[in-house]
């Protein structure tokens, strides 16, 4: 059974606490309510409770060098999140998102990425890389809802396989494992640096070498 973010999270801070104070200390303070329902007025739908209780805790990460998550992300503050969805939503195409139709969803079960689904207003950003590439939270209300996705402009959204993406919960708790265990977590493998920063480093399986996600 998946343990609940607020657990996740206290485990996740007490390692920060002791192995990488720096990142620990940029650790944002709980997000102002106000905000939270400042994103639900402009996406127009409430946000999954997971990702609430999150931004309850911490409202994203202050060093934008950092990347708490796996895969160099950066978990994004309440008024962050909102602006990014603003942004990638100007890109989705509804049109062409209308002609395709269910063969979208097909194609993005079966082929594990969707250019169409790029900006969908209910892919919800709460992470992103230094290279502008987000993780998206489905709020969709079909199988994949609760799961995270990356979306990048070129490759449109990508559902990676690995069960760490199931959903926000489980990120968080296998986040938590892998840095009490420094066991990597599907190739990314926590560090810290000289400043007392967490970092990933990814080495990729023997059957990954030429994808770099998966």
């Amino acid at each position: 059974m998946t343990a609940p973010i607020s657990e996740s999270w206290t485990r996740i801070e007490n390692w920060l606490a002791e192995h990488a104070p720096a990142t620990y200390a940029a650790l944002a303070p709980p997000a102002d309510p106000a905000d939270i329902a400042a994103i639900e007025r402009v996406i127009g739908r409430p946000l999954l409770r997971p990702l609430v209780r999150s931004l309850l805790r911490h409202d994203g990460l202050l060093d934008q060098r950092g990347s708490l998550l796996p895969a160099f992300y950066r978990p994004m503050s309440a008024r962050e999140i909102a602006a990014a969805w603003q942004l990638l939503t100007g890109f989705y195409d509804q049109r062409t998102a209308d002609e395709k139709g269910d063969e979208a969803d097909y194609d993005f079960m079966k082929i594990g990425s969707s250019s169409v689904l790029f900006g969908h207003p209910q892919l919800i950003p709460i992470a992103r890389d230094v290279g502008g590439g987000h993780l998206v939270l489905d709020h969709r209300p079909e199988i994949d809802r609760g799961r995270v996705h990356e979306a990048e402009a070129v490759e449109g959204i990508m559902r990676v396989s690995h069960e760490m993406w199931t959903s926000l919960p489980v990120l968080m708790e296998a986040i938590a494992t892998s840095l009490e265990t420094n066991q990597p977590l599907n190739g990314y493998t926590p560090v810290v640096d000289q400043e007392q920063r967490l970092h990933w480093d990814f080495i990729p399986l023997r059957s990954d070498r030429t994808v770099h996600r998966s």
